[in-house]
């Protein structure tokens, strides 16, 4: 895979840009499916607002009492692929303040350390069904990573998220960046964490990254967390059609024959039915990117 390198950096964050954990969870299952090292951290005091994100007490095994600041580090692997795609890791918390600084630090190290490439990882609530397949948008603003990898380019103009600014960094730099962001459907907020979306992100990284992805237990985990949405559902017929809607929805997208006017009769049809603003096609133009 030569379009984002043999050595990418892949960035989540808790916070904004992480819905149903989806993402912070795939970080997750990297860290614990390799061994790291830290290479550098941020100063908590300058970029962290301790009223929104809170300090954690805990207690050691020793007994001892501890306090755990909130973080942002970039993680080396402390094995090398012989051949293969070194997969770094960029994770913590979504800073409050001082975000080109931010930013700054990150890419001056990433460059230090000879990154060639900048891989992005968010989710986002969205009018989506459990039932179908995790969507995930793959883009990129750099025009040689949409042409190598078969890269989407956001059309999306407004506020965003850490990545985003990280991203754009990266690419300022000369360290080409992309993105991935899965949508997890929005009525499933009291089931979270989601794995299949989390799941969803981890093969679409390995797809382009050539990296072997570590999965753990998430397909079962996935399972579980679609059926027990499916059994909420049983016993709520209003959010059963509703599921139903999305379902058509998410079908007329995806098949193969559906033309502009088989979708713009499916728009019309949500619309009668109350459904707001219409629906989204999966994965696009988000205001997290």
């Amino acid at each position: 895979m030569d379009g984002l390198g043999r050595r990418v950096l892949i960035a989540a964050f808790d916070g904004w840009n992480d819905a149903g954990e989806a993402a912070s969870s795939a970080i997750t299952a990297l860290r614990e499916g390799g061994t790291y090292e830290t290479v550098f951290a941020v100063d908590p005091e300058l970029y962290f607002d301790y009223q929104y994100t809170r300090p954690q007490i805990a207690t050691e095994g020793d007994g001892t009492r501890t306090l755990k600041w909130p973080e942002a580090a970039l993680l080396r692997p402390t094995r090398t692929t012989r051949g293969g795609t070194q997969l770094w890791l960029l994770t913590g918390v979504e800073p409050a303040r001082a975000w080109q600084a931010f930013a700054s630090e990150f890419i001056d190290i990433a460059l230090r350390e000879d990154v060639t490439g900048f891989l992005s990882m968010g989710s986002m609530m969205s009018d989506v069904p459990h039932t179908r397949p995790i969507s995930v948008f793959a883009g990129s603003d750099n025009d040689a990573l949409r042409t190598s990898l078969e890269l989407e380019r956001s059309t999306y103009e407004g506020p965003v998220g850490i990545l985003s600014v990280l991203g754009h960094a990266a690419d300022a730099a000369g360290i080409p960046s992309a993105s991935l962001w899965a949508s997890v459907p929005h009525y499933v907020a009291g089931h979270t964490p989601s794995p299949k979306a989390t799941l969803a992100l981890l093969d679409r990284l390995e797809d382009l990254t050539g990296a072997t992805v570590p999965r753990g237990d998430l397909a079962t985990e996935a399972a579980a967390w679609e059926a027990s949405i499916d059994a909420a559902a049983a016993d709520d017929e209003e959010m059963t059609e509703y599921i139903h809607q999305l379902e058509r929805t998410r079908d007329t997208w995806d098949s193969p024959e559906a033309s502009g006017d088989a979708i713009a009769q499916e728009f019309e049809r949500y619309l009668r039915r109350g459904g707001g603003d219409g629906p989204t096609k999966p994965g696009r133009d988000d205001p997290r990117r």
